[in-house]
């Protein structure tokens, strides 16, 4: 068994050797759809994809991380930990499931330390019918000013009038004007984008490749930002759908939250990824949760998101004042310490065992 720790990593391009060493050492061959653009460092992008079990398995575990650039730094971590963990893979062969790993869904954000993609779209919130008219966002509309004053950190007036709104509305309102979505404002925040991207492509063929040979699929996405620090809120990811959540709540728990009934920290979404699986997957009975581990208070993380997307406006930003905007992106999405990715790890392997007892129950 290997250290915990070992498996997380300092930057895009270590985690990506991570999982590569770790898939070859198990054996696993990868297959890398590379992104058109380079990484912070040079380096090369790609969403790497490995299948741990047979590709004719009639049950399919799905573990994604990096679907918020960002965030993979937490999920690429337990990617790489369930690789060397010789105990659980053995586990999944012995019941029939094979366990397909999507390593860093956005590339680009993970090496950028950004959110979101190199269009400026938050992924979860742009698989839409852009045939359709888009969803509209009037409390995003009214605040975007708001999110992106002229000057970073944000003058006395801004921050004021910042308070006042939370003060007047919540901070549960402000949460959810921000982070629902919205296709208006391509340089604003939780952008939906107007077309598919990269990201949005390269997955559905992923899935198209993987993932039309099985009966029942399930999906673990891994996030992280919402809730209290190193907790994991299991939040139910299916469409609206009365079986599937009793389904979902017979495999991983009574726990399990939701953004249909109000229980779950997340506001009520629109465009998720894991629509994907439906459409793409139609033959499988799907089901699957978003494992949302918690870092800072609200106001902080959305603090941070305002502080990056302001200095993607204003690359003229001092470097000292880069630095800190990163750090502090960072320290919103990732908790560097032992205790809290010792947490981490614990809880996904305790969903992902939750998983295939599932998936192989009959």
């Amino acid at each position: 068994m290997n250290d915990i720790q070992q498996g997380f990593s300092k930057s895009y391009a270590q985690a990506r050797d991570k999982f590569l060493n770790a898939a070859q050492t198990a054996g696993l061959q990868v297959d890398s759809n590379v992104h058109p653009l380079p990484g912070r460092d040079g380096e090369k992008l790609a969403m790497d994809v490995v299948l741990d079990g047979a590709a004719d398995a009639q049950q399919l575990l799905v573990i994604s991380s990096a679907c918020h650039g960002v965030e993979g730094y937490c999920g690429s971590g337990v990617q790489v930990h369930a690789l060397q963990n010789t105990a659980w893979r053995e586990a999944a062969r012995a019941r029939g499931v094979a366990v397909l790993y999507i390593h860093a869904l956005n590339p680009h954000g993970f090496s950028h330390v950004r959110r979101v993609t190199h269009e400026n779209v938050d992924i979860n919130r742009n698989f839409q019918d852009f045939s359709k008219p888009l969803p509209d966002n009037p409390d995003y509309r009214e605040i975007h000013p708001l999110l992106l004053p002229d000057v970073w950190p944000p003058d006395a007036a801004n921050a004021a009038a910042t308070a006042q709104y939370i003060a007047e509305r919540g901070m549960k309102t402000y949460q959810a004007a921000v982070s629902k979505g919205q296709h208006e404002f391509p340089n604003g925040l939780f952008f939906g984008g107007q077309a598919p991207t990269w990201s949005n492509l390269t997955l559905r063929k992923v899935l198209q490749k993987y993932g039309q040979r099985c009966q029942k699929m399930a999906w673990i996405d891994l996030h992280t930002g919402l809730g209290p620090s190193g907790v994991g809120e299991r939040i139910f990811a299916c469409a609206d759908d009365a079986a599937a959540f009793a389904r979902a709540k017979a495999w991983w728990g009574q726990g399990i939250t939701s953004i249909y009934d109000g229980s779950s920290s997340s506001p009520m979404l629109t465009g998720l990824m894991w629509m994907a699986a439906y459409q793409e997957c139609r033959q499988a009975q799907y089901t699957g949760i978003a494992l949302e581990y918690g870092t800072q208070a609200p106001d902080k993380v959305i603090g941070a998101l305002r502080g990056d997307h302001w200095l993607h406006l204003h690359p003229e930003a001092p470097e000292a004042l880069k630095k800190q905007i990163k750090q502090d992106l960072m320290d919103a999405f990732y908790v560097d310490t032992d205790e809290w990715r010792t947490q981490i790890v614990d809880q996904a392997m305790d969903a992902m065992h939750q998983a295939v007892s599932g998936l192989s129950a009959a």
